[in-house]
């Protein structure tokens, strides 16, 4: 807090001047969780987004053995866990592959789904053969934003757009509290396919997927939330809240179900 200049200040002021810096240090002290205040209230709104960053001569290999394994392996594990997208990354960072996994009931379904994959042969089998393919890999939990739409199948094609906003910490709230109405600019084309942000992993990330049809949809697309009155502040407001964000471009592999 800046010092205050005593010198030909009357008691009153310095009184009135330290009660409203006090109250405004603590305007956005808040008693709930940022998730309680944000997330959808059911029990669908639990997500792991995956990141494999993939040995280059392995990609199409990799696909392959994805795409004969994900679906079947962990609907038979649990039937609450969901496959809701796979992609490659097409603009990005190269030979990088997406997963975007929904659990149905939250903590207890992924917990359940994670003992269960330790105990199943085949599980344990692909998972050797997929970890001699990758350089890296990261993974988040993500919840998801009460405003936003759920994610459902698509059929294509399209091309996917995951924006990834690092905000300043303590400030998820007031990102929310912007998008919930700028949300309404971004829904004419339905390209607004879902939108997160972490509890567990790195936190303060915000993911937005978007959906087009191609690039140039996608530059019509956003040129026209510019012509739309109340875009523009939404912008304004929220980009002072970011200290980092990043642009992938998306292609679905074979048998994710956002084509």
């Amino acid at each position: 807090m800046a010092s205050l200049p005593l010198k030909n200040c009357k008691p009153r002021f310095l009184c009135e001047t330290f009660v409203s810096l006090v109250q405004s240090s603590k305007k956005d002290a808040r008693k709930d969780a940022h998730s309680s205040l944000l997330a959808k209230r059911d029990t669908s709104g639990l997500y792991e987004i995956q990141f494999h960053n993939v040995k280059p001569e392995c990609l199409d290999a990799y696909n392959s053995l994805c795409a004969e394994l994900h679906g079947e392996l962990y609907r038979d594990i649990n039937e609450a866990c969901e496959e809701v997208g796979s992609w490659n990354t097409w603009y990005g960072q190269g030979n990088q592959a997406v997963h975007l996994w929904r659990y149905y009931g939250g903590y207890p379904v992924l917990t359940d789904c994670l003992k269960k994959l330790k105990l199943n042969k085949t599980y344990l089998e692909f998972h050797r053969e997929r970890s001699k393919m990758l350089m890296s890999q990261q993974n988040q939990l993500l919840l998801e934003f009460s405003f936003w739409n759920q994610p459902v199948p698509r059929t294509g094609p399209n091309i996917y757009e995951l924006r990834t906003y690092r905000l300043k910490p303590g400030s998820m709230i007031e990102w929310g509290n912007h998008w919930a109405r700028a949300i309404k600019y971004r829904q004419e084309n339905n390209e607004a396919v879902g939108g997160f942000f972490t509890q567990i992993g790195e936190l303060y990330v915000v993911h937005h997927l978007w959906a087009y049809k191609d690039l140039q949809s996608r530059e019509e697309t956003r040129n026209s939330a510019w012509l739309k009155e109340g875009w523009d502040v939404s912008v304004h407001y929220t980009v002072p809240l970011v200290q980092r964000m990043e642009s992938r471009i998306l292609v679905p592999t074979k048998t994710s179900p956002l084509q």
